[in-house]
């Protein structure tokens, strides 16, 4: 994280989570041959969790505690939200199948794609245009089902970025793709007092979500055709940040986690530039980093407003969170089935 450790500090020291057997960013790769700025082999050759394996037992006991009232945030958007879908995905069509006064119904889902709604991006989803799928394994070899056989238990911290952004009169621009940065991620958790720990699950209000579900209908058709969105900034510096804090996944309200689309942020030429460079392709499109490289699983569109809410009324931004992606072999993502108690 750079320069930004030095002001990111209270009474008790560096607000950064710190384990002697997990290196920095700038320490990575821990394998020889391994790609530069990669976790590969850090826990295994044969590892399908990634930055999950850091939810130990352990860990999710002690998060266990934060239960203080008993009060249960379902973090699931609607699964027909967004509508139209984003991307050029297909819209769900959900069949309620037998006769109306007939002994009973089943569900089937039409055209319903894991990742039209609230989402776990899996290790499937995006390959590095380089060095290819997390650990250098072949396409296959990874699935959302051995995150679901895991399953995923621990403290969650919320990083409000939205209120803060909005508290220093920088509000969030939500049909832009406007950016948050390392130092905005940063600050926000340092303004909240919120001392991030090892495996810990971030979850990143951007205010997007709540946005959308305020546009009319024909507005929500025209993002369907093409939209843009806030996010975080799709550098390196940012990706150094994720990975210092050695959270277990990070998750946003938005989207896509990062801006929308790639390479917004940059000159036409810069674009054009990279876009022909495979090995450059990263620097617009973190996902690139995170999940081929790093393993760090990614969330989008989860709900977080009525959290935020309650956080700011505790004073607390943490809370105890549990997931359970879809059993789906070799799934590439899976709605999360996410809560947070507290």
């Amino acid at each position: 994280m750079g320069d930004r450790i030095d002001a990111w500090v209270d009474e008790s020291g560096p607000c950064l989570s710190a384990e002697s057997r997990l290196p920095q960013y700038r320490e990575l790769p821990v394998v020889t041959g391994a790609p530069a700025a990669s976790s590969w082999g850090l826990w295994g050759d044969d590892d399908r969790l990634g930055c999950l394996n850091l939810l130990t037992a352990e860990r999710a006991l002690a998060a266990s505690s934060l239960v203080e009232r008993g009060l249960v945030f379902a973090l699931d958007a609607p699964l027909d939200v967004p509508g139209p879908p984003l991307f050029g995905r297909s819209t769900m069509r959900h069949e309620v199948t037998g006769e109306h006064d007939g002994p009973g119904h089943d569900d089937v889902l039409h055209d319903w794609n894991t990742q039209g709604s609230t989402q776990w991006d899996g290790f499937r989803h995006v390959r590095h245009p380089v060095h290819g799928w997390y650990g250098g394994h072949p396409d296959g070899f990874h699935g959302i089902d051995a995150w679901a056989e895991k399953g995923l238990a621990g403290r969650a911290i919320l990083a409000d970025v939205a209120r803060w952004r909005e508290s220093i009169g920088r509000p969030i621009v939500f049909d832009a793709p406007d950016p948050i940065t390392a130092d905005d991620l940063v600050s926000t958790l340092a303004a909240q007092r919120t001392v991030p720990e090892v495996g810990d699950v971030l979850l990143i209000r951007t205010g997007w979500l709540g946005w959308y579900l305020g546009r009319s209908d024909g507005e929500r058709v025209e993002m369907a055709a093409g939209h843009v969105n806030p996010g975080l900034h799709p550098d390196e510096s940012t990706v150094e940040c994720l990975w210092d804090l050695h959270v277990a996944a990070v998750a946003a309200d938005n989207p896509s986690l990062e801006v929308w689309p790639p390479g917004s942020l940059h000159a036409p030429e810069e674009r054009e530039a990279i876009r022909r460079d495979p090995a450059r392709r990263p620097e617009v499109f973190a996902h690139q980093r995170i999940l081929p490289l790093l393993g760090l699983p990614i969330g989008e569109l989860f709900v977080l407003d009525a959290l935020a809410d309650d956080c700011v009324g505790e004073g607390t931004w943490e809370g105890f969170f549990t997931s359970a992606p879809l059993n789906l072999p070799s799934g590439v993502a899976s709605p999360p089935g996410a809560l947070v108690i507290r």
